[in-house]
C-alpha cells in the first residue's frame, strides 16, 4: 500500500516547484492538492501540472527510478479528483467574484495567462478552448474563472472541463508510465524528458494563438 505521507522531517525540505520533491514528500495525496490549486485557485498557477503528471506515471513503475514507488491505481483517481474538483472551484469563484479578480493581480505571468485563455475562447469557442487549456500552463489556471465571469452555461462548462480534465490527467500520467515501461534507466534522462513534454504540449496551442493573431492584424490592416 502506497503511503500517502512521507517521512515528516521530509516536509521540511519540499519544493513545491520540483514535482520530484511534491511527490517523496505527499504522494498520491499531493496530486491531488496540488492539481486542485493549479486550475481552481489563481495562487496555484506557478505549480508543476503537467511535469507532475508525467512523474508520477514514471514513479508506477517498479524500478525505474530511484524516488518513492506509487500505484496507478491510486494516482490516476487523486489526479482526476483534484483537476476536475479544482477546475469547478475556479469557475464558480469567477462566476462570484467578476473580472475585478482576474484583474487585481500585478503578476505578469498572470495577466498574460487571462489574455492568451481570453484569445483560446475567442479563436476556438467554450468547449474547445476548455479542453485545449488544460495542456496549457497559466492558462488552465485562468480559464475556469473566466469562463464563470463570461457566464458560460454550468452544464456545458462542466462537461467540457471534465473532458478535458479526464484526457490531460490519465493522458500525461499514462505517457510517463509508458515512457518509464520502455526504457531502461530513465533516471538519467528524467529533466529533459519532463523539459519536453511541457514544450511539446505548449507548442502547438502557442503557434496556433501566433497565427490567429497575426491574421487578425492582417485583417485589421485591410
Amino acid at each position: 500500500m502506497l503511503q500517502f505521507l512521507a517521512d515528516p522531517a521530509a516536509h521540511l525540505a519540499v519544493n513545491p516547484l520540483d514535482a520530484s520533491s511534491l511527490l517523496a514528500a505527499f504522494g498520491a495525496l499531493g496530486i491531488a492538492v496540488v492539481l486542485f490549486a493549479e486550475t481552481g485557485l489563481l495562487v496555484g498557477f506557478f505549480l508543476p501540472g503537467d511535469s507532475l503528471l508525467f512523474t508520477a506515471g514514471l514513479l508506477c513503475v517498479p524500478g525505474a527510478t530511484k524516488g518513492p514507488q506509487l500505484e496507478l491505481v491510486q494516482v490516476l483517481p487523486a489526479a482526476l479528483v483534484g483537476a476536475l474538483a479544482g477546475a469547478q472551484v475556479g469557475y464558480l469563484i469567477g462566476k462570484r467574484g467578476g473580472r475585478a479578480l482576474l484583474r487585481r493581480t500585478k503578476r505578469k505571468s498572470l495577466l498574460e495567462g487571462v489574455e492568451r485563455a481570453e484569445e483560446l475562447l475567442g479563436t476556438y469557442g467554450h468547449g474547445k478552448a476548455i479542453v485545449l487549456a488544460r495542456f496549457i500552463p497559466v492558462v488552465r489556471t485562468v480559464l475556469n474563472p473566466l469562463c464563470g465571469v463570461l457566464e458560460v452555461p454550468v452544464r456545458s462548462f462542466t462537461f467540457w472541463q471534465v473532458t478535458g480534465g479526464a484526457v490531460w490527467t490519465v493522458g500525461v500520467v499514462l505517457a510517463g508510465y509508458g515512457l518509464g515501461s520502455s526504457i531502461p534507466s530513465i533516471d538519467r534522462y528524467l529533466l529533459p524528458i519532463i523539459g519536453l513534454v511541457v514544450v511539446v504540449s505548449v507548442l502547438p496551442i502557442v503557434l496556433e494563438l501566433f497565427r490567429a493573431r497575426r491574421a487578425r492584424r492582417h485583417g485589421g490592416d485591410k
